[in-house]
């Protein structure tokens, strides 16, 4: 009988140290807040028109709400297999986000994604936020949260090269790519790579549709840097089929450095189509100051300015300030305020998702909470 329960309790060990070498794991994070806009558009069309003011509930001060599904399985030796499931949600509608067809949405549209980590580095499969946001956000003092910041400003280079913000397929960069294979390094004294490359899977046209990256980062002695290289072919053609044709070109220099609390930032980039640049070639410059008064409130403010280099009489200068302070370790209260002056046709926004009429100035606040799960 001893011998038995040994037997059994025996099992029970290698049965737990089995289970405890996977895991999976429900996360997300819900953000709501009051905004409230001088001006405001009904959609970023070049003949949009102002609408006045608007004062709403709105998804997305510092950044979307979401939720997803990620777990990851120990085969040995330092190795991992994971897997990721995300997507946003609207927390004042419960829409699902936009994904790469105009007008549709998905469940999981910012990353499905299965991929192996280990001593090499890390390689993912599948639709994934694409190396260069992750730069981006590295130095901008912003963070490129949803309300004023480098993700706003590269956003407002797309609506000026005709985004109609109805799809992820966004004729400048990219924000996320579906189809892709993504290797990041590791860090070798604070530096690392990252590389993209997308098929498009085209019959007949083994460039329609494709996107490649390459970005390279330092992060070492509160010092950030970035450089980001995107190209892609058939960028926002969905209605037409595609051809190979090489019309999504960013590059991007950033800095960050962060001493006792104080951190500042620049970056410069360039958007254009390489395949015509009398239709879209973009100068985009940013600066960024913040102060981290202790581990739980900070200020940040940022100030974005974009150039169409076509026409000197198309730009657009945005300055914003934001306030975070945390409740918990998981609740985020915050304020932000934000103006931009837009010129020529240029309609940059100061909140994600709410549109301004091209040329037409506009200030914007936003007080809200952001929950982590």
């Amino acid at each position: 009988m001893k011998l038995k329960w040994s037997a059994v309790a025996a099992l029970a060990v290698f049965a737990g140290a089995a289970h405890a070498q996977s895991s999976v794991t429900l996360y997300g994070a819900i953000d709501s807040g009051l905004v409230y806009q001088s001006t405001a558009a009904s959609s970023f069309a070049p003949n949009a028109h102002n609408n006045g003011h608007v004062f709403a509930v709105k998804d997305g001060g510092i950044y979307g709400s979401f939720w997803g599904l990620k777990g990851s399985e120990d085969i040995g030796g330092g190795y991992k297999v994971n897997f990721k499931l995300q997507g946003v949600f609207n927390s004042s509608s419960g829409k699902l986000g936009l994904a790469d067809t105009t007008g549709g949405t998905a469940v999981f549209n910012q990353q499905t994604t299965v991929g192996i980590s280990g001593p090499f580095g890390t390689f993912d499969a599948g639709r994934q936020y694409t190396p260069m946001i992750y730069a981006m956000a590295d130095t901008d003092v912003r963070s490129a949260q949803y309300f004023g910041s480098i993700l706003g400003a590269w956003l407002g280079l797309n609506q000026a090269a005709g985004w109609p913000g109805t799809n992820t397929n966004v004729p400048i960069g990219a924000l996320y790519d579906s189809n892709a294979l993504v290797y990041q390094s590791p860090k070798f004294y604070g530096a690392s790579a990252g590389l993209e490359y997308a098929p498009g899977g085209v019959p007949g046209q083994i460039q329609g549709g494709t996107r490649e990256s390459a970005v390279l980062r330092y992060s070492n002695y509160g010092l950030n840097l970035a450089a980001v290289y995107y190209n892609a072919h058939d960028t926002n053609l969905a209605a037409a089929t595609p051809t190979g044709l090489d019309n999504n070109r960013f590059y991007y220099l950033g800095a960050k450095y962060t001493i006792r609390g104080v951190s500042v930032s620049a970056s410069y980039g360039i958007g254009k189509n390489p395949s015509n640049t009398s239709q879209a070639d973009y100068e985009m410059i940013s600066g960024g100051l913040g102060y981290q008064f202790n581990p739980f409130f900070r200020i940040t403010s940022g100030f974005y300015y974009l150039k169409d280099r076509n026409n000197s009489a198309n730009h657009s200068s945005e300055y914003a300030v934001g306030a975070e302070y945390n409740l918990s370790k998981r609740t985020i209260a915050y304020a932000q305020v934000g103006y931009v002056a837009n010129r020529g046709t240029m309609n940059q926004t100061i909140v994600y998702g709410q549109p301004v009429a091209p040329g037409v100035s506009t200030t914007a606040a936003m007080i809200g909470l952001r929950h982590n799960f």
